[in-house]
This record gives structure tokens, C-alpha cells and sequence, in this order.
């Protein structure tokens, strides 16, 4: 249930601003280049912290017949009023370091004028003011609440920055995207609805009135401006304007503005005759019109552009998750109390409705009269004779958002006559938590009055269409229905496949592993790390194995299984077959560039991806923790590592063996050496780990006492990048 407050939360402030968002990200996309054409500008200035007041003063001393104001625009434009030697006002940018007239003041772009008022008030003055700061405000609390559903998603705050399970596509990429482009977008957020109060004066920038005693002012002793100490102690980079005496009288000073003081000064002397400090909110409001704006510079300006194509991504990729996961409703040509087959489905994505779905055609084809809805509205159903669950898990084993209410309800609304249900499960094994939501369904109506199960509760792993399709088979096996499922509706979007030819493999009995080397045809990009989809049976059926890129071949580390699907298929390969395989990108499992002590982590056929790191390293030092049973099972691995010891592309060598000699795990090996792995990890070295969970958790458990001995937390190690995992 907390889940689905902040996710109705997330699609409520986004359907209810979405129109103004993205006219503000299209907008600010365009708004971010003003700065970057503002440097390119021939007149425009850089490094005024490099030049002081009195040197620019100085340096148009004499070169006009007089200078009215200087002012500073944007950051980059020296401007000045000036009458000229032939008595002639003019506006014109001017030099600091020379006072050298760089040529006319230019108006403002029409262009980005126009754009400008778009994104500030959408030309409805105060009231296009007041939506477009409430919009910056909303976007605020878009990006809070879906940070938090990032929480649940990956069940633990120092989790935020870990790796994210790729189910479905769109949803992956607006979560990792999301982690990557918050900061950014809270600032966007943040500092529109801090810019847009000051708009409506909302802020207190009012300073405390001068007081300056002009009777009292002194002439003497007379100092030339460069010698002025106000003005060699200020930089131009901290200079707003700077107004000129209009007569030689004492009472005529110069007036100057700095970003968080303004300053009277005396013409004669230099004498500061009155300093008022600006309100802090002033400075305020300078940093966040440079975090806005990107007038600051040109790197941010970037970022700022592209935090908000992330923004319009975010729109299209939540309203497509959204239209996905309703897109599972279908029509009922049954009511609730005529049917009775009742199928009740909770999805978090989408997907599950699609077996959901699939399977409510199937039963309406073979002449049942089946009825069709979420979980949440379980209720009395006056013919059901039995009742299908199908449903995911989400989080930490809590309930889809349109499953939140299930248990509840169940609770609430007995049935009043007897009936049999099932209970089908999606889930991933990549979640510790898989399945746990339709084990509380099924054990809900097992202690359900009036009910009683057809079939014990089924699990189905990452969508599995095989394993489903049995289920519906056995299904219609005790009800005496003939079933039909149309698979073709449940498999996942095709990907592109690519052609290896299989160069070389070892031999192994079963329960052993043996290594294949694929050649690609044509060019396909991959890396050590990357993942390779095996389609063994030419269906939606998949397995998916790390890469090792060795000698430009992709390597494969396989444990031939009895009556292994996947492992079969690649062990009967010959010399010379083709196969055809979708190549998956995992950037965040790469070796690092950088990265001058990495420290590879590994169990069984979870070497695979590292033996290729291995291969390609050139400049980090390696060092290799790998478990296996026995001294036999790693003999594929031995010749390999052996070579690689000697012409030091893997530094050092460290084998545990479960089943014989001291039987240890590469947790325990990894103990031996914990303080040399601690100061790895404080000099900045990486840790990467590949192989099971129940490995992985055992490692990363251990690792948090290594993180709390160097002073940091195992997620700040891991949002840092310094702890990589890809395991299964």
C-alpha cells in the first residue's frame, strides 16, 4: 500500500503538470545554448577574476571624453555609456584589461527573447508567471516521490545507487536515468520556484538606507584611481555596475554595485564613504540564476541541456509505463455473478496482465464464461466456481499497485458457495523476495471459507512463456477444458540477433563447466562484461550468459546441466555452427579505465566475463578471488590464468575450494586478506563481483565491516562506483 501512494502520488503531479513541463524542458533545451552563443561572441570577456576594478578605470582613462556607467551583463559583456572624443554618446562593450572599445552594444536576440518569455510566463504576464513557478514546484515533488519509489524499487536507501534488475525496458531506463539526472533536476526544480517568489517580490531584498555625511567629505589627499584600495581589492568578475561623477563637486561620488554589497566612494580620495552589505537572499537568487541558466558555464549549460531531454523521456517513458500497465483491461462479454471462472490479476508493469489476459481469451474460446479484473476488486461473485490468481511481487514482497487491497478484501467479502482457486506467481530470481506476494494470496484462500485448491501454488521466473503455457495445459487438464494460448501475444519485443560461429569449446561431463568461443560475423560492438542471449529453441524462450572478450572472440563459461536447456544446446554445438544470439550492453559491469587496483570477485562459471577483463587489461593491477568446488573444476581456467600471472596482466591468484582441501568459499579467502583489501578500497580501487546471489550477498555482507573500518558505508562505495556486481 505505501507503494501505491507514492506511485498514484508520481502519476498524479505528473498528469496534472505534464502539458507545462514539458513546454518548460523544450524551452530550457533551447535556453541552455544562450549561454554557450553568449562565450562565442567576439565581445565577449573571459576571466574577469583575473582583472581588478581599478585596472579597468584606470585603463579607459583618457580614451573618452567621458564614461557615464559600466555595468557587467550575463557574466561576460563589459558594457559602458560613454561620450567620445568627438562629443558623441555611445553604448559599447568595452575591454577591462585595455578599455579598447570591442564595438556597439547589440540588442538581445529576438529569438531567445521570444523563447524566454515562453518559458517564463507563456506571454501571460503574472498569471503565466504564477503556473510556470507552480510547475517548477511540482516538478519538485516529482522528482521526491520518485526517488522514493527508486527506494522501494531496490528495497533499501543505500541500495539507490545499486544495480537495477532490467525487466521491462522503458521502466529500467527511467529508473536509471532517473538516479543519474536527480540532482540536476531538483535543481532545475528548485531554483525555478525560488526565481519565480522573487518575481512576485515575495522575497525581503530591501538594505538599510547609506548614510553619508556630505558635509564632512574630504579632497584631499587626491589619489588616482588605479591607487583607490576599494577598487584594486575588487574583481571585475564581482562587479554588477559602476556609476561616474557627473561634475568634479565632492558631493558627486562614484557608485558601485558589487553582487553582495553596493559601495559610495569618494572621486577625490577613494575613501569608502558608505557600504551596504545585500541581504543573503540576494546572493540566493545570483546562484540560482546561475544554476538555472547555465550562465556560469558552458559544462553546466550542457548539463542543464541535458537533464531536460531526460525531463521530456521521463514524460513519454511514464506515460507509456502507465498506458502499459492498463493497456491489460479487456472486455467482459460475462458479468461478475454470471461467470464462473474469475481471473483476478495484479501487475506492477503490465506484463502479467498480458498472461492474464491470454488466459481469459483461451477460457472464453473453449466456450467457458470467464470474467476478467484487477486484483483489487476481489469481491462476492455469485457463480464463480473457480477462482484463477495470477499476480507479481513488488518491492520488498509487497503487492502491485492494483493488488494493494487484495488481502483486505478478501477479508471483507466471504463467498458464499464453494470454489476452487489457483495461484500463479511472476516474479525473477534475482529478487531474494520472488514470488512473495502470490505465496500470501494462496495461503489468504487457503484458510478462505468455502475455497479449496485446484493445483498448488506455480512460480513463473522472468515471464517465462514455456513454463506458463505448461501450467494453462495442466490447468485444462483438471477442469476438462481444451486450452489454447497464444504465446505469440506474451513474448517479449524482439530483439536483434547477430551471427556466431562457434570457433572452439572443451569438453566436460555433466555438473562441469566448459568454455566456447564464438566469433561474430560482421562487426557487433561488445565488451567483457556484456551479456549474450541464446534463443536454444528458436522461441521466446531465452538464456543469458556474461562475455568474455578474448582474442576479439566472445568466451562463454557454461555448467553443462542434465537436460539443461541452454547448456545442452552450446555443448552440442560443432566446430563451424552458427548460432544466432542478441547481444545486451552492461556498461555498469565493465572494466573500469581508470581504475588502478581492481579486485575481481568470482564463483563457478561466474569467471567468465573476468577472464576476458583479464585479457584486456593494460594498465590496472588484477587481482583474482575465485571459488570453486575443486582444484578440477577450475582446471579450464588454470592455463589461461597461469599465462596471464606471467606477463602481468593479473597481478595476483586466490582460489578457494568448497569440497576439498580446507573447504573454504571466497568469502573466507577474501577474509584473509581484509586489511589489504580495505586500503585498496580507501585508495579508490574497485571490487567487482560475478557469480550467484547467495555469493554476492555473503561478499557484500563482509564487505560492510571492510567499508566501516575506512570510514564509508557500502552504498556510499557502491553509488561511488567502487563496488560492481552482476550476478544471478
Amino acid at each position: 500500500m505505501t507503494v501505491s501512494v507514492w506511485r498514484y502520488s508520481h502519476l498524479a503531479l505528473a498528469v496534472s503538470s505534464f502539458v507545462f513541463i514539458v513546454l518548460a524542458a523544450v524551452t530550457g533545451v533551447i535556453l541552455a545554448f544562450e549561454p554557450v552563443s553568449h562565450r562565442l561572441q567576439p565581445h565577449a570577456v573571459a576571466r574577469l577574476d583575473e582583472v581588478t576594478l581599478a585596472q579597468t578605470l584606470a585603463a579607459t582613462s583618457g580614451k573618452y571624453d567621458e564614461i557615464l556607467e559600466i555595468k557587467i551583463e550575463k557574466g561576460l559583456f563589459v558594457q559602458a555609456d560613454v561620450i567620445t572624443q568627438d562629443g558623441e554618446s555611445a553604448q559599447i562593450y568595452l575591454n577591462p584589461r585595455t578599455g579598447e572599445s570591442l564595438g556597439a552594444v547589440q540588442p538581445e536576440s529576438e529569438f531567445f527573447q521570444w523563447v524566454t518569455t515562453l518559458h517564463r510566463s507563456l506571454f501571460l504576464h503574472g498569471l503565466g508567471r504564477f503556473f510556470m513557478g507552480l510547475t517548477a514546484f511540482l516538478l519538485l515533488l516529482i522528482a521526491i516521490t520518485g526517488s522514493i519509489l527508486v527506494v522501494k524499487r531496490q528495497r533499501k536507501l543505500k541500495l539507490f545507487f545499486a544495480k537495477v534488475v532490467r525487466e521491462n525496458g522503458l521502466q529500467f531506463y527511467h529508473v536509471v536515468f532517473g538516479r543519474i539526472w536527480l540532482v540536476p533536476i531538483l535543481i532545475i526544480a528548485a531554483t525555478g520556484a525560488f526565481l519565480t517568489l522573487d518575481a512576485f517580490e515575495l522575497l525581503d531584498k530591501s538594505k538599510p538606507d547609506s548614510k553619508i555625511d556630505f558635509d564632512n567629505i574630504k579632497v584631499e589627499p587626491q589619489r588616482p584611481i588605479s591607487e583607490f584600495p576599494a577598487f584594486r581589492q575588487t574583481k571585475m568578475s564581482e562587479v554588477v555596475s559602476v556609476e561616474f561623477p557627473f561634475s568634479p563637486d565632492p558631493e558627486d561620488v562614484f557608485t558601485v554595485k558589487c553582487h553582495d554589497r553596493d559601495w559610495v566612494v569618494n572621486q577625490f580620495t577613494g575613501e569608502i564613504l558608505s557600504e551596504t552589505k545585500a541581504p543573503s537572499v540576494v546572493e540566493w537568487l545570483n546562484l540560482s540564476l546561475d544554476l538555472h541558466t547555465g550562465r556560469a558555464s558552458i559544462l553546466w549549460a550542457l548539463v542543464l541541456v541535458i537533464a531536460c531531454l531526460n525531463i521530456l523521456f521521463f514524460v513519454y517513458s511514464g506515460f507509456a509505463m502507465t498506458l502499459k500497465r492498463r493497456s491489460g483491461k479487456t472486455k467482459n462479454p460475462y458479468t461478475k455473478d454470471q461467470a464462473e471462472f474469475v481471473i483476478l490479476a495484479g501487475s506492477e508493469n503490465g506484463s502479467t496482465m498480458r498472461f492474464a489476459k491470454a488466459l481469459h481469451t483461451a477460457l472464453l474460446d473453449a466456450g467457458a464464461k470467464s470474467y476478467f479484473a484487477e486484483l483489487n476488486r476481489y469481491e462476492t461473485f455469485e457463480s464463480m466456481r473457480h477462482l484463477i490468481v495470477l499476480t507479481a511481487t513488488y518491492g520488498i514482497g509487497e503487492p502491485p499497485t492494483n493488488a494493494g487491497k487484495a488481502l483486505a478484501r478478501m477479508a471483507r467479502y466471504p463467498q458464499t458457495k464453494p470454489f476452487t482457486f489457483s495461484v500463479v506467481g511472476f516474479g525473477s530470481h534475482a529478487y531474494p523476495d520472488f514470488c512473495r506476494f502470490a505465496f500470501e494470496i494462496y495461503n489468504t484462500l487457503s484458510h478462505a471459507q468455502n475455497a479449496s485448491p485446484l493445483l498448488e501454488i506455480e512460480t513463473i521466473n522472468d515471464k517465462s512463456t514455456a513454463q506458463f503455457s505448461r501450467w494453462v495445459t495442466e490447468f485444462g487438464l483438471r477442469t476438462h477444458l481444451e486450452l489454447s494460448i497464444d504465446t505469440k501475444s506474451l513474448a517479449a519485443k524482439p530483439v536483434k540477433r547477430h551471427t556466431f560461429t562457434v570457433v572452439s569449446k572443451t569438453q566436460a561431463q555433466e555438473g562441469q563447466a566448459f568454455l566456447i568461443r564464438l566469433c561474430p560475423v560482421g562487426n557487433p560492438k561488445f565488451n567483457s562484461g556484456d551479456l549474450l542471449t541464446v534463443f536454444p529453441a528458436d522461441d521466446a524462450r531465452n538464456r543469458e550468459y556474461s562475455i568474455g572478450k578474448v582474442d576479439n572472440l566472445a568466451q562463454l563459461s557454461v555448467k553443462l546441466h542434465p537436460n539443461g536447456l541452454g547448456s545442452g544446446y552450446l555443448y552440442n554445438l560443432q566446430i563451424g555452427d552458427t548460432i544466432k544470439a542478441a547481444l545486451v550492453r552492461n556498461r555498469e559491469f565493465h572494466l573500469p579505465s581508470k581504475a588502478k587496483q581492481v579486485v575481481l570477485v568470482s564463483n563457478g562459471t561466474g569467471i567468465a566475463p573476468f577472464l576476458g577483463m583479464i585479457a584486456q587489461n593494460k594498465s590496472a593491477e588484477c587481482h583474482l578471488f575465485a571459488g570453486f568446488r575443486s582444484a578440477e573444476s577450475f582446471m579450464p581456467y588454470d592455463e589461461f590464468l597461469q599465462d596471464k600471472l606471467q606477463n602481468g596482466q593479473l597481478k595476483s591468484l586466490h582460489l578457494a575450494y568448497s569440497r576439498e582441501g580446507n573447504k573454504q568459499y571466497v568469502k573466507d579467502v577474501l577474509a584473509e586478506q581484509k586489511q589489504w583489501l580495505g586500503s585498496v578500497l580507501a585508495l579508490g580501487g574497485v571490487v567487482m563481483i560475478c557469480g550467484s546471489l547467495a555469493m554476492q550477498n555473503q561478499v557484500l555482507e563482509w564487505l560492510e565491516s571492510v567499508a566501516q573500518e575506512i570510514g564509508k558505508t557500502l552504498a556510499e562505495l557502491q553509488s561511488g562506483g567502487q563496488i560492481k556486481m552482476d550476478c544471478y
